[in-house]
């Protein structure tokens, strides 16, 4: 009756639980593949949307007019969404039903994505500064260079064009949108890593658990490939397509004014993300425990003692139906032991310093092969997903299966993961001499009447040849002249006349392209792209390389995160450092590395209404010398705090090994004594039982 009345609870408590408490065979359960599928799909769809956020950073910056510092402040929103609730969603949502808290997740995130769109059916269309119109009939064309004089006022400065039609925008600044977009997409994100790894941690077996935290996390790097290409995409696409004739269009693509359609890739991400969110609405609590043998081929005895085994409570805590009061109670003495573990807060800290590395490199990758190699945005993105991207998720599902075939402990792991990243270091000192000439800007990045190289200033645009023009100094609208040389404006080229419309117009009688003053010059920057030509496909090459090298060290250094720290602190321990690592590296590297880069700028741009707008066109050196050596100095510090940590994690580990022989010890003494005790009973039991037999034979013989 007992053993009946244990099964009908079991049975329940299965039923309730969604599953059965028994142990599953070596091959992964229906569910927990199921699992796989619908979180390897989650963190595609996340990873899609913050790849495409990425690949619009230039289009954001020209759309909206704002420096890169403050689209470093957008893309950081994304982390301080996380920030506000990763580390309650890690703890608690341990103990509730986290398929179901990750399903709420992807649909928040879908909702974010779809936010940041919103502000491209609110302003109006976009206008760029240009000096050339569309005109059906050429002969009409004004003159780029209006009659008069260039007058200095007192206090020294350019007198300025009143800009026209500014009383009716807005004050509030439309990207305030995109970033309580990327907010709420922050936000959405919080318990799709620390859960699902942590669910999958829990009921695979030990043997596979690093191999699928391989797969899911080759799916997140597989996700920025179809982002980065859907961003290469939208960026071809006019932003007002459908309410614009392209014909009309002056720019083109490869203009630094051109701004894509941004907000068709967030309509596509927000649907993908709320499709991800479904499979996990019918996914179960809990799984069937890994084991060796399937459930039918235990005896009752040994389903009792798999299922009470001490081992494997700490692995069920959404099984423990304990209030939220006893939950809270217990998260501050687990976080004081999660922080006073040294090796644990080595790693943190090593972390924090390389992902600051990583987070800013990756962020302005697209923006850097634009200005230094002087590529359009649709092919910036197109490289990044077809070419760097696959290298990376080849890297760590390599890294996750080397782990398994070379049975890494944690000590291997560290050093693998520690000899990968220093060998990606070294041959990223390669790229400082991969480097581009300035483009020939006259006024800019060279005089009007040499090529010797100046520091730009307002007043150097303007020379002899164009001084009977009324030229404003704050324009852009680039013209590339006979000679080869770029030219700001028109009107600072000094030309007088132009024939033509739209993106086929040609300036005439240019006086600062030749001296006769009857030279041409035509829409759009000069090329100059021989040396970079040349020097670019070696930068591709030495860049996927690197990436391979670096993300070979991925997954066996966040099984070392998982391993180094007790199996019951494992989803705080996720919670906590995808907080810290969010909090000083996610927030914070996007925006000194826009600052950084923004001191490189030679033009900046001016808003319609005033106010500095985007970057028009950087100093090549100065961006290749702040943009790599920022990124490598991070990087050096990094590996210099690795070395304490060795010595800790080394410490530690034959502590752990003294205790466990000392255990073994002791508990061979007690398994002794006991064997001994047993032994005893046994033999008194044995005499009690000849007793009678041998008062038999004594009274048989009288």
């Amino acid at each position: 009756m007992e053993d009946r009345t244990e099964q009908g609870h079991a049975q329940e408590n299965g039923r309730r639980d969604g599953t059965a408490r028994e142990p599953c065979s070596s091959s992964p359960c229906p569910s927990l593949k199921m699992f796989l599928m619908a979180l390897s799909f989650a963190y595609f769809a996340k990873a899609l949307s913050g790849s495409y956020m990425k690949s619009t950073i230039t289009q954001l910056e020209r759309r909206f007019d704002i420096p890169s510092y403050l689209i470093g402040v957008i893309d950081g929103s994304f982390e301080i969404g996380n920030l506000l609730v990763i580390a309650f969603v890690s703890y608690f949502g341990a103990k509730l039903h986290r398929p179901k808290v990750i399903a709420v997740g992807c649909v928040l995130m879908s909702i974010g994505t779809f936010i940041i769109a919103l502000p491209h059916f609110i302003i109006g269309r976009y206008e760029f500064e240009t000096s050339v119109r569309w005109v059906e009939n050429s002969t009409l064309n004004p003159s780029p260079c209006p009659l008069g004089s260039v007058d200095l006022t007192r206090d020294g400065k350019l007198p300025e064009v009143p800009a026209t039609g500014c009383e009716s925008e807005s004050n509030l600044s439309m990207w305030i949108y995109v970033l309580l977009g990327n907010v709420l997409r922050g936000i959405g994100e919080t318990p799709v890593q620390p859960l699902g790894i942590s669910y999958i941690d829990d009921f695979a077996s030990e043997e596979n658990a690093a191999l699928y935290v391989g797969c899911v996390q080759t799916i997140s790097v597989v996700g920025p490939v179809f982002g980065y290409l859907l961003g290469s995409l939208c960026a071809k696409i006019y932003v007002d397509i459908g309410f614009v004739k392209m014909e009309t269009l002056t720019i083109t693509p490869a203009d630094a004014r051109w701004v894509g359609a941004w907000w068709l890739g967030y309509l596509i991400a927000g649907v993908i993300t709320l499709f991800s969110a479904i499979p996990f609405w019918f996914l179960p609590r809990s799984l069937p425990i890994p084991g060796p043998r399937g459930a039918e081929e235990c005896t009752a005895e040994q389903k009792s003692f798999i299922k009470n085994a001490p081992l494997l409570k700490h692995k069920y805590p959404a099984d423990e139906h304990t209030s939220f009061i006893e939950m809270a109670k217990d998260f501050i003495p687990s976080l004081r032991i999660l922080l006073g573990h040294p090796v644990y807060l080595i790693y943190l800290c090593v972390t924090i310093i390389q992902l600051n590395s990583l987070i800013g490199m990756v962020t302005y990758k697209p923006k850097y092969i634009e200005q230094h190699f002087r590529q359009s945005a649709s092919k910036a993105n197109f490289l990044m997903g077809v070419i760097n991207i696959p290298a990376v998720a080849l890297g760590m599902f390599s890294g996750g299966l080397l782990m398994k075939r070379l049975k890494l402990n944690i000590m291997g792991a560290a050093k693998f993961a520690f000899g990968t990243s220093l060998i990606g270091y070294i041959l990223s000192l390669f790229f400082f001499a991969m480097s581009c000439e300035n483009a020939k800007v006259a006024g800019v990045t060279l005089s009007y009447n040499s090529s010797d190289g100046i520091s730009y200033d307002r007043h150097t645009l303007f020379t002899a040849c164009n001084s009977e023009c009324f030229c404003s100094a704050s324009d852009w609208d680039p013209v590339c002249g006979d000679n080869d040389i770029t030219y700001v404006t028109p009107c600072l080229a000094g030309c007088s006349g132009s024939a033509g419309s739209g993106k086929n117009t040609v300036f005439s009688n240019c006086s600062c392209v030749g001296a006769a003053g009857n030279f041409t010059a035509s829409t759009g920057q000069c090329p100059h792209k021989d040396d970079c030509d040349r020097m670019f496909p070696y930068f591709l090459a030495l860049s996927v390389i690197t990436s391979f090298i670096i993300s070979l060290g991925g997954t066996p250094g966040y099984m070392f995160l998982i391993r180094c720290i007790k199996p019951q602190l494992k989803s705080l321990a996720l919670g906590f450092h995808a907080l810290a690592t969010r909090t000083l590296a996610g927030i914070p590297a996007p925006i000194y590395f826009g600052a950084i880069i923004d001191t490189t700028c030679l033009k900046w741009g001016q808003k319609r209404c005033g106010g500095i707008g985007a970057c028009r066109i950087y100093n090549t050196t100065a961006y290749r010398i702040a943009y790599l050596g920022l990124t490598l100095s991070l990087r050096t510090i990094s590996f210099l705090i690795c070395i304490p940590g060795f010595i800790l994690l080394s410490r530690q580990l034959k502590e752990e090994e003294r205790n466990a022989i000392h255990g073994a010890v002791v508990n061979g003494g007690t398994e002794l004594e006991a064997l001994r005790k047993e032994e005893f009973m046994i033999s008194n039991v044995n005499q009690l039982q000849q007793m009678p037999d041998n008062c038999t034979d004594r009274e048989t013989r009288l």
